[in-house]
Parts: C-alpha cells; structure tokens; sequence
C-alpha cells in the first residue's frame, strides 16, 4: 500500500471531524477548513491508488516476462533434445556417397 493512500485516508478522516465540528459550532471557518482538508485528502488517496496499480502493472508485466523467456528457453530445449533423437542427423555416417 502506498503511502500516499494512508496519508489521504488520515488527512479525509481529519477533514472530515474538523467540518463536523464546524457545522455543530456553526462556524463557516472550520466547515472549509474541513471541506478543503477532505479534498486533499481524497487526492492523496487516489494519487496513491494510481502508484499502486502503476506498481502493480510493472510487476505482473515483470512476473510475465520472466516465466515466458523461461517457458522459450524450455521449448527451445526440448526441440533440441527432439531432434537429437529423431534419427536426422546431419553427420558423416548419413552422408550418401556417389
């Protein structure tokens, strides 16, 4: 988790009890203090959800990439081991002579 989505989540909440306590005291000042603090709080949050998938997005492409040059690697090998022991060899022995 990023820290950004805590840091928002905190800095909502925090927005969120300051207007609260606005609307009880009835005071205009606090109220958009809170609206204001819940606003970066709320971008906080999804600046840090975009970090998250973005994280998320590189490691699944890494996480792929590596297991597909892997799979390559084995089926390269395989053919290999395949034609090795399919008969089709290219030496002197097969040669025709004529």
């Amino acid at each position: 988790m990023d820290k950004d989505r805590v840091k928002g989540a905190a800095n909502d909440a925090a927005g969120r009890v300051k207007r609260q306590v606005g609307e009880w005291t009835n005071n205009p000042h606090a109220q958009a203090e809170g609206t204001a603090q819940q606003v970066k709080g709320k971008a906080q949050k999804a600046w840090g959800n975009v970090k998250d998938a973005a994280r998320d997005i590189s490691a699944n492409a890494n996480r792929e990439h590596g297991s597909s040059t892997t799979h390559d690697r084995k089926s390269e090998t395989e053919r290999e081991r395949e034609h090795a022991h399919s008969g089709h060899s290219s030496g002197p022995d097969n040669w025709k002579h004529g």
